[in-house]
C-alpha cells in the first residue's frame, strides 16, 4: 500500500471494531490499514486518549470506502416495532 496519500475514513473506540471495518473494506477490494498510538500494544489506553483507532485508505478509494462502511439505509427493510410490549407479532 502506498503510504504517501492515505486518508482517514472512520475512527473507532476499539481495535476489534477497527479490524472489522478493515476486513469489510478488504472484502470489497479496498486496501486498508488501522492506525493507533498504543505504544506497541503495551498501552491500549493511549489510543482512547487520542483519536482512537483510525481506518485509513488510499485517497482515491475514500469515497468507495465511505460507502462500504456507511451503506444507504433501505426504507423497505424497517425493523419490526411492536405496538404493545406484551403482544406477539401477528401471523
Amino acid at each position: 500500500m502506498d503510504l504517501s496519500k492515505l486518508v482517514v475514513v472512520d475512527r473507532f473506540a476499539s481495535q476489534v471494531e477497527a479490524d472489522l471495518a478493515k476486513s469489510e473494506l478488504e472484502s470489497a477490494g479496498i486496501d486498508a490499514m488501522v492506525q493507533a498510538d498504543r505504544a506497541g500494544g503495551m498501552r491500549d489506553h493511549l489510543a482512547w486518549s487520542g483519536f482512537g483507532f483510525k481506518v485509513l485508505v488510499r485517497e482515491e478509494d475514500a469515497v468507495d470506502a465511505h460507502e462500504v462502511l456507511n451503506p444507504p439505509q433501505d426504507s423497505s427493510t424497517e425493523p419490526f416495532v411492536p405496538n404493545d410490549k406484551n403482544s406477539a407479532p401477528s401471523k
